[in-house]
This record gives C-alpha cells, structure tokens and sequence, in this order.
C-alpha cells in the first residue's frame, strides 16, 4: 500500500492520476446523465484503475490501463460495440490483456510478496496469466448477462458475441504473460533513482 499512499512525483505519475480523475468525472456524468448499467460499468473502470497504482506499476502502463478501462467503459455508454465493427474485439483484446496482469501481479503480491520484485516471462507465468484474464472475461459476460436480464434488456448480449469476446480477451491475456517481464517491472520514483544515483 505503501506505492497507493505516495504522492506522484514525475509528469507522467501525475498523468497517471489525471486519468484517474477522469474515470471518477466520468461516473459523476453516468449519475446525472446516463442510468444504473453507466454507473455500473464506471464503478468498475475506477476499481480497475486504483490498482496500477497500489500495485507501483510502471506509469505509462498505469497511464495505459486507465485509457483502455475509460474507452470500455464510455464505447459501453455510447453503444460503440454495437455500431462499430471490431471495436469491441479490438476493447476486448486490450481489456483484457491488461486486467489480466494486474491479476497476475497481485497474485504474486499476496502469494510471494519478495518474489513479486522479480516477475520474469515463463511458462508458468504465461498460463497464469491467460487463466486470469479468461476468467476475468467470463466474469464480464456473466455481469453482462445479469444486467440483461435484471436490469436492461437493451444491453447486447448473444452467443457469437460472447464467444468472440472471450477469445479475443484470451489473446489478449496470453500477449501479457508473454510480456510480463516488461509488464511486472516496478515504476522508479525521481527520489528513488536519486538515492540509487547517490548509493
């Protein structure tokens, strides 16, 4: 929790929190503006965003991961999966793939918290990593499916979609633990590489 509580020190942690503040406007616009499916789905985009942070990832990872949670979040607003072709697979494959590191990374954190310094890419990191996201994207189709039936019905929701959805966040996944290495490197304050510079 330590890298939550620190207050950003260079432009691009700074930036990193600046998209942090656009996820919380946008929840305030989905309360006045949009309904209950809104509000929902950028709940999550700001829990997804909280944890690059807690986690001390690299900012322009952070910075990625918190882009990619606003873009799901507003294509779901402004029904760009449905009127766009691709877009949602493209979302997917992205979402996806950047959830699922962070999942792996906070397994490592309350498994193996020394070890979590030193994630490198292997076979076991990859088949992790891919089983996180997959399972994170079932979790979405079934939390898609509940506000289809539950809450609104216009909310999209069929058999290829979801299909599609999954195999694309799949890929998405894989390419992340094949690039944990560079995923799991941990972000390097100014002070901190100051008293490395000094030491």
């Amino acid at each position: 929790m330590e890298t939550f509580r620190r207050p950003p020190e260079s432009p691009a942690e700074f930036a990193a929190d600046g998209v942090r503040i656009f996820g919380v406007l946008s929840l305030v616009i989905s309360l006045v503006i949009f309904g209950t499916p809104a509000i929902a789905a950028f709940s999550l985009v700001i829990v997804g965003q909280m944890v690059p942070r807690m986690l001390g990832m690299r900012p322009a990872l952070d910075i990625a991961v918190g882009i990619v949670l606003l873009v799901a979040g507003w294509s779901n607003v402004l029904n760009l999966y449905t009127t766009v072709p691709g877009w949602d697979l493209l979302v997917h494959f992205f979402t996806n793939g950047l959830v699922a590191a962070m999942l792996y990374l906070l397994f490592v954190r309350f498994t193996d918290p020394e070890g979590a310094r030193t994630v490198r890419t292997s076979p076991t990191v990859v088949i992790l990593t891919t089983a996180f996201g997959l399972s994170a994207g079932v979790f979405w189709e079934q939390f898609e499916w509940l506000a289809h039936n539950l809450v609104d019905d216009t909310i999209f929701v069929a058999y290829n979609d979801t299909i599609g959805d999954l195999t694309a966040g799949g890929l998405g996944s894989l390419l992340a633990g094949l690039a944990m290495t560079f995923v799991a490197s941990p972000a390097k304050s100014p002070s901190r590489r100051a008293t490395s510079a000094v030491s």
